[in-house]
């Protein structure tokens, strides 16, 4: 590679290097999507106002994330809490919205902030919402408060407001704690209200303006406001609702259903439980598998077969005869200890006993075998009688 090529691979890495370092570097955008999560630290979370919450000296706060019918099954009835549910807009099931209606009615306290609340309770209630179209979707809005003595909280929100308002509430249960002044028209509207509900003395507080109770907006000078909206509550325990989140945390898995569920979750874990034992007893009374050894092959007898085939094609019968009576010969030295220099009749007689051959089987292949070292030129007959003799003499 040349200098020129070199000077340009190199230049390359290093813009690409510059790349990656400036986009590492670079500050990550504000994340503006609404949330109303405890946990979330982004402007429109609620991360401050939720500690302030927990650090205060007489509320206590509970966080919740199930939702109000498995949640209320759980509070007693003797105990007063105040549950508060803010978000942008609020949907509870029929399941839920009839437990908060009878948590209510048993002396206990709502407080609900949203832009958009619909369904049995808001129908119960009696309570449309409605929102100015005519100003731009996030304007500016004036909040302010019916108690003269809250007059120096009202506050001015500039701007990351929906100016929603409430168009119909029922006058003889509803007492109306704020406005809204809405700079179009030119008239305030409704956006903070108490419902008396049931004969225990329990309320709905009903609030349209979620946005002051967001980081953005506590952090910003106007955290008297929502301390003056919060000090309608009664100083009781406060459940802080988790669920009803547009930023709340779901885990999407195969199990959620399952584990959602009381009774198959404890279907799940027993079966769980009974696959682990299984799994550990299983191991303790099977024993491995032993692998399949094959035996050492007589690699003699392949080679011995080999050159026997090797002489039989090349005709040498000769050769083959000698080798054959030489490791016949060698055989009877080594089973029957017999010496066979010489074939004399006494041998004939021993290898017949040892062998457990008769002595005219044993004479007549001794025999032979003489009769065949006598020759210097042998036949395939030959072989084949030698080779058959031998092998009927093995046999016994």
């Amino acid at each position: 590679m040349d200098k020129r090529s070199k000077f340009a691979l190199y230049s390359i890495g290093f813009i690409i290097l510059l790349l990656m370092a400036a986009e590492i570097s670079k500050p990550k955008a504000l994340n503006w999507r609404d949330s109303y999560s405890a946990a979330d630290k982004i402007p429109l979370g609620c991360y401050v106002i939720f500690n302030e919450l927990k650090n205060s000296s007489y509320n206590k706060v509970e966080t919740s994330s199930k939702s109000l019918y498995e949640k209320l099954k759980e509070i007693p009835d003797s105990t007063k809490s105040t549950i508060l549910l803010i978000n942008n807009y609020i949907s509870i099931e029929d399941e839920g919205s009839e437990s908060l209606l009878d948590f209510v009615d048993k002396g206990n306290t709502v407080f609900i902030s949203t832009n958009y609340f619909y369904g049995k309770i808001a129908d119960t209630l009696h309570l449309e919402f409605d929102r100015n179209y005519e100003g731009f979707l996030k304007s500016p809005s004036h909040s302010t408060f019916t108690n003269p003595i809250l007059e120096k909280n009202n506050t001015f929100f500039t701007d990351v407001i929906e100016n929603n308002y409430i168009t119909s509430i029922d006058t003889s249960s509803t007492t109306v704690l704020g406005y809204y002044w809405d700079e179009d028209k030119e008239v305030s509207e409704v956006n903070f209200i108490k419902v008396a509900f049931g004969t225990n003395g329990g309320s709905f507080y009903i609030h349209s303006n979620p946005f002051a109770f967001t980081n953005y907006h506590m952090l910003d000078g106007k955290e008297n406001y929502v301390a003056s909206v919060l000090s309608y509550l009664p100083k009781q325990p406060i459940i802080w609702d988790n669920y009803y989140k547009s930023g709340r945390k779901i885990v999407s898995s195969p199990l959620r259903f399952i584990l959602s569920n009381e009774a198959l979750k404890w279907a799940f874990y027993t079966s769980l439980l009974a696959l682990i034992l299984f799994v550990i007893f299983k191991g303790k009374r099977t024993q491995r598998i032993i692998p399949v050894i094959e035996p050492l092959k007589n690699a003699t007898i392949d080679y011995t077969q080999t050159i026997g085939d090797l002489y039989f094609q090349h005709g040498d019968y000769s050769n083959i005869i000698h080798k054959k009576i030489t490791y016949f010969l060698e055989h009877v030295r080594s089973s029957y200890y017999l010496d066979t220099n010489e074939f004399s009749e006494r041998f004939i007689q021993k290898l017949a006993v040892k062998s457990s051959n008769t002595i005219q089987d044993t004479k007549a292949l001794i025999d032979f075998i003489t009769y065949l070292k006598s020759k210097s030129y042998h036949t395939e007959k030959e072989l084949i009688e030698l080779n058959n003799k031998i092998e009927e003499f093995l046999k016994t």
